[in-house]
């Protein structure tokens, strides 16, 4: 099993060896340091602390563990209870808290889960702070405070509701327009949090809702990640119920993909180019994805006059490089529309109301406006780490090989041919190498990614 430290939080597989899984001793133990990081930025301050989990099975147990943590360390805890990744952002924003705890694994399937970690803005802690606490949870010089100085839980409360109110505050949400279309929406949240939120947002924008897979068991119904595999039952539904559309979280609700009404796919990378249309359509603008994200984003940019820039690949990478140009609009490929005017996160809340406001005012169905994108095709693909393979040798082979071709080594490897592209890098969330193309069909996308995968084996002498 595995324990992942990354830019992207703590993230394990529950049970098994201490320092090689997601233990209570190593809950424990990341939780303390990451209180020790924020008490260090607020010297003297009694801290507060939000938490919020999403519906996996291991939730509620991490959830105690964190919390009984923290108030061990001296802060005081606001705990949301379930609640999306971008609720439990927003809550650290709207309660002043000091920083947030999210517990989920995000896509990862049941046996995962993770500790996600917010600074005081409701943002990821950089890699610099990332570094600094797992330097600190390795230290095993914890000294806890007397009982005087133990912290206390100021409230539970839910704040879905809350989120779902300033969502449709945003000047661009027009619910009144989405509600004369009278939407027909199937969603998917995948037995977690979204099963929650989805249906009453899209309730509250006057949709008529299908709920699929909607109960927060944790019990995922298939693999969470919202890949079109996985996501064959909703497509079914959706022409069985004559929808109009399909809506499908992952198990936090930070990843959107849609499905179009004839049971397609509209494509997760497309989430966000359709939602920056729209942003774009009303103001001159940048935009920022990662690098594994799709070319299409940079077309419809340029299109309206603005500038794409692409990120390092991670939430907290696009968000800086999003602040450090400006952007108006900006995610990841994987269906993360992270809209600044509300907060800089990645939010399926916000990207679902902006989206369905842009369909509702151009009066098209979902493949008709799918129609009016650049069409690329996105193979993603990946290869199993082992302790004999040293991936920073084979991204220097292959960098060395391709001298001649426009490299980018940011993050990983990434390629940029002219009429292709492929991306090569270690996954932060998994034991992966991950290798994405993109390409104008998908055979083509398909046969660049088994090209590239046959070089790897190559140089690693894998069969």
């Amino acid at each position: 099993m595995t324990l992942i430290k990354s830019i992207s939080g703590i993230r394990g597989t529950i049970g098994g060896p201490v320092g090689e899984n997601l233990t209570p001793i190593d809950v424990v133990k990341f939780t303390t340091a990451y209180v020790r990081l924020i008490a260090e930025r607020n010297p003297g301050k009694k801290l507060v602390i939000v938490i919020g989990r999403d519906a996996r099975i291991s939730g509620e147990m991490v959830s105690n563990l964190v919390e009984g943590t923290l108030l061990a360390c001296g802060a005081d805890v606001i705990n949301v209870g379930l609640c999306t990744t971008p609720g439990t952002e927003m809550a650290v924003i709207t309660k002043k808290a000091d920083g947030g705890i999210i517990i989920t694994a995000s896509h990862n399937p049941r046996q995962w889960n993770a500790l996600k970690l917010l600074n005081a803005s409701g943002e990821f802690l950089s890699d610099a702070e990332g570094k600094r606490v797992l330097a600190m949870a390795e230290q095993n010089d914890y000294d806890y405070p007397a009982i005087d100085g133990i912290g206390h839980v100021l409230s539970r409360e839910d704040f879905n509701d809350e989120h779902i109110r300033l969502v449709l505050g945003l000047r661009l949400v027009d619910v009144e327009a989405v509600r004369r279309r009278h939407f027909k929406v199937v969603v998917d949240a995948v037995n977690s949090v979204g099963g929650i939120v989805m249906p009453k947002l899209l309730r509250a924008l006057g949709c008529e809702v299908v709920e699929l897979n909607c109960e927060p068991t944790g019990e995922f119904a298939h693999n969470p990640e919202p890949l079109p595999e996985h996501l064959t039952e909703i497509s079914q539904v959706i022409v069985r119920e004559k929808a109009d559309l399909g809506v499908v979280v992952d198990p936090d609700v930070d990843r959107l993909a849609f499905v179009s009404e004839d049971g397609s796919m509209f494509v997760e990378e497309y989430t966000l180019v359709a939602v920056a249309d729209y942003i774009l359509s009303t103001q001159c603008g940048n935009t920022v994805s990662n690098l594994s994200s799709s070319r299409a984003l940079r077309d419809v940019t340029e299109r309206h006059g603005g500038k794409y820039y692409a990120s390092a690949v991670g939430e907290v990478n696009v968000t800086t490089k999003m602040k450090e140009v400006g952007a108006i609009i900006g995610g990841e490929g994987n269906g993360g529309v992270i809209y600044p005017e509300l907060h800089y996160g990645r939010d399926a809340l916000v990207g679902t109301a902006l989206f369905l406001t842009y369909l509702a005012k151009r009066g098209l169905t979902m493949t008709q406006l799918r129609a009016t994108y650049p069409a690329y095709f996105a193979s993603k693909n990946k290869i199993q780490l082992t302790p004999a393979i040293d991936v920073d040798k084979v991204l220097r082979e292959i960098k060395e090989r391709y001298r001649n071709e426009q490299v980018n080594d940011t993050d990983g490897v990434k390629i940029d041919f002219p009429e292709n592209w492929v991306h090569l890098r270690k996954s932060n969330t998994e034991p992966i190498i991950r290798v994405y193309t993109e390409a104008k069909s998908m055979a083509e996308a398909e046969a660049l990614a088994q090209r590239f995968i046959a070089e790897i084996k190559q140089i690693c002498h894998i069969e």
